[in-house]
């Protein structure tokens, strides 16, 4: 929604969500006033009256038809909407950058093609990007909320992430899924620059070179990325 308002989408994933979203809220405020106006309506039209006799009244079959047509029709139009949603999400480019990931209690460790080994996850904005989750021990979750979207990290099964960070900057990443005593400290960010700047950093030798001059555009500014502060992996 944030990113609606402002016109600036973290992520495509971003508006792609908030769409679906935005569609069925919609729907749903619509069909609240439109129920609420009938029933005070009806509660005025139809309130018992002195010398009223009632009378028996029969069904309508064009009125059933419609009250059943058009509430499928609506509720076909949202899982229409949302599964294509969910498809472009799903979809993996020809061109994704890999990049593998492994959860453990209460830490996240982003391995690259090259031999580097972080606790933050640098990517390259504009570009697609394919995380390959697994977990060491127990159940996680990586979830970005300014991407909206979150995949279960589970042991012995390698799961997927695709994402492309239309803006630089620094964003959140949690866990998502109950993992232990820690688990509220399992936070790490996704920070995204510059091609130019990726490359400098990805072919650095030193993997503890952080980039410089990055915008923090996160929910919460103070993010935790150093792996002493997130739990280490000796708790």
């Amino acid at each position: 929604m944030l990113a609606l308002l402002s016109g600036q989408a973290a992520a495509r994933s971003t508006d792609t969500v908030d769409n679906v979203m935005i569609y069925i809220v919609v729907i749903s405020v619509i069909l609240l006033l439109g129920v609420t106006a009938a029933m005070v309506y009806f509660v005025f039209k139809y309130h018992r009256k002195k010398g009223h006799k009632p009378k028996d009244i029969h069904g309508s079959v064009i009125l059933e038809a419609i009250w059943i047509g058009i509430p499928t029709l609506l509720v076909l139009s949202m899982f229409y909407y949302g599964y294509t949603g969910y498809k472009t999400i799903r979809a993996i480019p020809d061109d994704a950058f890999e990049i593998n990931v492994k959860a453990r209690m209460w830490e996240w460790e982003f391995n690259y093609e090259n031999g580097k080994k972080t606790d933050t996850l640098f990517v390259p904005a504009k570009q697609n990007i394919k995380l390959n989750l697994e977990s060491y021990d127990v159940n996680h979750s990586l979830y970005i909320p300014a991407f909206r979207i979150k995949e279960d990290v589970i042991a012995g099964r390698i799961n997927y992430l695709v994402f492309n960070a239309e803006q630089t900057g620094t964003y959140d990443i949690a866990c998502a899924e109950y993992c232990g005593l820690n688990h509220s400290m399992m936070y790490t960010a996704v920070v995204a620059m510059p091609q130019s700047e990726f490359d400098v950093w990805y072919n650095t030798k030193d993997v503890s070179a952080e980039p410089e001059n990055i915008e923090d555009t996160s929910a919460d500014s103070s993010a935790v990325t150093d792996s002493t502060l997130i739990g280490g992996g000796n708790q």
